[in-house]
């Protein structure tokens, strides 16, 4: 069975006594929800904090939001991935929308990035996905494909299971508008086809592939019912203790 994860991506936000509340209130209230992990991406100041106050916990875990391309060096602000190794992060959050867009970061990059986190035994959530004028020109399948191909189909098929993936349709984060469960459920599958063409089927059955955009606790429970919707990566309703583990719960095994 694929493992099942709800993770939090908390972006720029929150202070640090802010951040202490939200995860301390995660903390006290998680019930594991039929087998489903959850995992938290905060800021990277905070990450060595909450690293220390998951340590001990068996289903939730600590993600980075981002990495550097490189190993080590002359790189201010970066932040590389033997550093978020070294804290006890497990995984990292890479190819997010907004980083691909706003700070323009390329497939080449983020193949680099994969790189290093794998090197440093910390798992990858590759983030794919495409824009309302991709999808509207029909081109959404073909500008995922080229995402995973370009940024992570270098990996060999031993290298991949340590891996997580992210399908977030760009159109649909952080402006309240959700791809219909038809919709998401037809690129989750879509992605999974494409990595059993790739390694094999039985690989591909085996990797969660969460859903990103605009994933709420009214929705949530919709969304995770479709066959090959591992979880979420969820943005803004991480941010509120109640929402997020409404979201975790609202998940539910298929049969």
């Amino acid at each position: 069975m694929r493992r099942k994860i709800i993770a939090g991506n908390w972006k720029m936000n929150l202070t640090l006594p802010e951040a202490e509340k939200l995860a301390d209130a995660l903390l006290n209230n998680f019930t594991q929800a039929n087998g489903a992990g959850m995992i938290l991406a905060p800021p990277a100041v905070y990450l060595q904090r909450l690293a220390e106050k998951t340590r001990q916990h068996p289903y939730i875990q600590v993600s980075g939001q981002n990495c550097s391309e490189h190993v080590a060096g002359a790189y201010t602000g970066e932040v590389s991935a033997s550093m978020l190794a070294s804290i006890g992060v497990k995984y990292c959050i890479i190819g997010h929308s907004e980083r691909r867009a706003i700070f323009h970061e390329s497939d080449s990059q983020l193949a680099a990035k994969a790189n290093r986190l794998l090197e440093n035994n910390v798992s990858p959530i590759f983030c794919c996905g495409e824009t309302l004028p991709q999808r509207e020109a029909q081109a959404h399948t073909t500008t995922v494909k080229n995402q995973l191909v370009n940024g992570l189909f270098h990996l060999d098929a031993r290298a991949i299971q340590r891996c997580v993936l992210a399908y977030e349709p760009v159109w649909a984060i952080g402006t309240g508008v959700t791809a219909s469960p038809q919709q998401a459920q037809e690129m989750h599958l879509f992605i999974r086809r494409t990595l059993a063409e790739k390694y094999s089927k039985e690989i591909a059955d085996r990797l969660p592939i969460l859903y990103g955009g605009s994933v709420t606790a009214s929705n949530a429970a919709e969304l995770f019912s479709c066959p090959d919707v591992d979880g979420g990566l969820v943005g803004g309703a991480s941010l509120k203790a109640d929402d997020f583990l409404k979201i975790l719960q609202a998940y539910k095994i298929p049969g």
